[in-house]
């Protein structure tokens, strides 16, 4: 049975682990493949031993279900044998306590103690043990071994603890399941008194009972056996249930991989797995998005950097052709490339900005900072840039705040906040920078009357090369970097960044950052 048991299992693990393997011989019944021993037995019978089998989720499956039957049934068998064991132990015992009360009646009214030839008692005693297949002494009060059935023991003493006890008046019984037999002691006490003259005690064999219960084990061993067989077969349609959402899955994964499919994963077998195929859709339509973006991105960095390596070419060709070039023309013209420089530059230096942010390991040159002094200079390297807009911006201080800060990166996250402000306003606009502090974390925030985000897309607004406005990205001159910078600043900082919008009222971004530096 238990063959047949492993044979099962042994199938069901080859099933899903003997493929696509490199082989290299080893003798004729064993092989490598990919570093792991293969047995072969005859051609017929294939068994990979692998080391991360109960890694495998079918597997798993599989023995839960086994144990299941397996547990339950075997504590049943071993209960029903322990309650059979009991109760026919107990059966036996009062059966000899009945007889040899009944036999030392006959002694105490015969006087056997006085004439221990009686030819009755001595039969009775012979018989009992013959019935039993035991061995019954009659003791004196002596303690003098006056009748041994076996013949063994006569004439000897015998101070055992339980013919002492015995000679007291108290009757004892006890079972020796290591040598599989019972023993009783009974008083024999004068008639019309009780005084005890005498002990008889009677070992019996439990053999009889022992061979009940190995029954009991082979039955109940066979019958769990062929239940174990049935579990099995259960256990591999039952795991392989289980599994097979996951194979849909783990399938539409590696559809991903080879490239974005445009299918939606559905698999609501389980919740789980709905909640997974979710999950999944929900992050193939980001990276769709990310992609989209940065094809974007690619394409709108492409022509900004070409389209001003044009026109600085043809400007300087323009130059080189013409002589005598007045002055306020080769002016003219190299304020022109200046400007483009500029903005390749603007693209080049956001670029290598979040590409530090984002390296692991990255230092931070933390030290204590008056953030009010600092925000009073962000903003004064930018009020040209919004008086070019005709937008004012105001600060707002509500106390002093000292805190521990990187100020490159800190100031790099505020400029492109105000920056972004100022940008994405209107005409005689306001932007407005807030300061406060608790005993733990310092706030900023930072409010304009601009354009405002769309709902849409503030989720997205933080992700790098995403863009609200595209078809005014060059005229703005934005490159899609700000945002993915100052939150990188923030997060570095261990702070966090939120933004509440509404389309055509404004923006408003809020920066929390803790006082104190916690490396991690």
């Amino acid at each position: 049975m238990n063959i047949l048991v492993m044979c099962v299992l042994l199938m069901y693990i080859s099933e899903g682990c003997v493929r696509r393997l490199s082989v290299i011989q080893v003798n004729r019944n064993m092989y490598i493949r990919s570093g792991e021993w293969v047995i072969i037995s005859r051609g017929k019978f294939t068994v990979r031993l692998k080391d991360n089998i109960f890694k495998n989720l079918r597997f798993r499956v599989f023995l839960v279900v086994m144990l299941a039957g397996l547990i339950p049934g075997s504590a049943a068998l071993l209960g029903i044998v322990k309650v059979y064991e009991t109760r026919a132990v107990a059966l036996r015992t009062a059966e000899i306590q009945n007889q040899c009360t009944i036999v030392t009646n006959q002694m105490s009214t015969n006087h056997y103690f006085s004439d221990t030839s009686s030819e009755v008692i001595n039969s009775d005693l012979i018989q009992l043990t013959n019935i039993y297949n035991g061995r019954v002494m009659v003791i004196d009060e002596d303690l003098n071994v006056v009748k041994d059935t076996y013949g063994l023991d006569e004439g000897r003493m015998d101070v055992s603890e339980n013919v002492i006890r015995c000679m007291k008046g108290e009757s004892t019984n006890s079972y020796d399941k290591k040598n599989h037999y019972i023993e009783v002691t009974a008083p024999v006490t004068e008639i019309g008194s009780r005084h005890t003259i005498g002990v008889m005690v009677a070992s019996v064999s439990t053999d009889s009972i022992e061979d009940s219960i190995h029954i009991l084990y082979t039955q109940g061993g066979l019958i769990i056996g062929l239940c174990m067989i049935l579990l099995a077969i259960v256990a591999v349609i039952f795991a392989d249930r289980v599994v097979r959402p996951l194979r849909k899955i783990t399938s539409a994964i590696e559809n991903v991989s080879a490239g974005y499919s445009d299918d939606i994963l559905h698999v609501d077998t389980y919740t789980e797995t709905k909640n997974i195929s979710e999950s999944i859709n929900k992050m193939m339509g980001r990276l769709k998005l990310l992609d989209d973006s940065r094809e974007e991105f690619v394409s709108n960095v492409s022509h900004e950097l070409k389209t001003p390596m044009t026109s600085m070419k043809v400007l300087a060709d323009s130059l080189l052709e013409q002589e005598n070039v007045p002055v306020e023309m080769y002016q003219e013209f190299m304020g022109d490339i200046a400007k483009e420089i500029d903005r390749e530059n603007k693209i080049i230096t956001d670029l290598l900005s979040l590409v530090k942010m984002d390296k692991k390991g990255q230092t931070l040159n933390i030290e204590s900072m008056n953030i009010n002094n600092l925000l009073e200079q962000i903003l004064k390297r930018l009020r040209p840039i919004a008086q070019q807009k005709n937008v004012e911006i105001v600060m707002e201080s509500f106390r002093p705040v000292t805190a521990e800060i990187d100020e490159t990166k800190f100031s790099l996250a505020i400029s492109n906040l105000v920056e972004n402000a100022i940008k994405y306003n209107r005409d005689n606009g306001w932007v407005h920078v807030s300061l406060n502090a608790d005993h733990k974390f310092f706030y900023i925030k930072v409010e304009d009357s601009g354009i405002g985000i769309p709902e849409e897309d503030q989720a997205y607004i933080f992700e790098r090369f995403y863009r609200v406005d595209k078809s005014h990205s060059r005229e703005i001159g934005g490159t899609g970097l700000g945002l993915a910078i100052a939150r990188n600043a923030v997060i570095v900082h261990r702070g966090s960044i939120k933004v509440y919008s509404a389309e055509g009222e404004g923006t408003t971004f809020t920066v929390r950052i803790p006082l104190i530096y916690a490396a991690s």
